[in-house]
């Protein structure tokens, strides 16, 4: 693994089943995250995602492409443009730093139909990362209402 590897995109279906149960699963219980009538009075045009959810989706994106022993040390990440349900997010990777103790720094990205959602860096430790030969995985994941994750 180098510094200016791309990780696989991941696509991230936005459904309104998404939004509530992460907003619930952080106990965060603001209602333009789960009442779209609220949401609108409030100048949202729909319900939309919280921080949580994201910063969730962002652990598990860098967890899924370097596998099971990946432990996530740090994840700082701002929004941007809202996830409304109906929209694809499409979360993308590069790696900026490999350090000799296995500790790797990804830029992320995560793009919608009106822009940017989120952008940050996630500190990891992967084991191997600093040796050579090491490489990205090809993971290729797509959340669907119906998974049973």
């Amino acid at each position: 693994m180098n510094a200016g590897d791309a990780l696989p995109p991941l696509e991230i279906g936005i459904t309104r089943t998404l939004i509530v149960a992460g907003a619930l699963a952080s106990r965060d219980y603001q209602d333009v995250h789960h009442d779209p009538e609220a949401a609108r009075a409030k100048g949202s045009p729909d319900i939309f995602m919280n921080i949580l959810t994201t910063n969730g989706l962002v652990g598990r994106y860098v967890t899924d492409t370097f596998g099971p022993r990946t432990r996530i040390q740090k994840v700082a990440i701002r929004l941007g443009a809202p996830n409304h349900p109906g929209d694809t997010m499409v979360l993308r990777g590069t790696v900026e730093e490999v350090r000799a103790d296995d500790t790797v720094v990804v830029r992320i990205t995560g793009d919608n139909g009106v822009g940017r959602h989120v952008t940050g860096t996630v500190t990891c430790a992967v084991p191997g990362a600093a040796r050579a030969g090491h490489g990205i995985g090809s993971v290729t994941v797509t959340l669907r209402e119906d998974d049973p994750r």
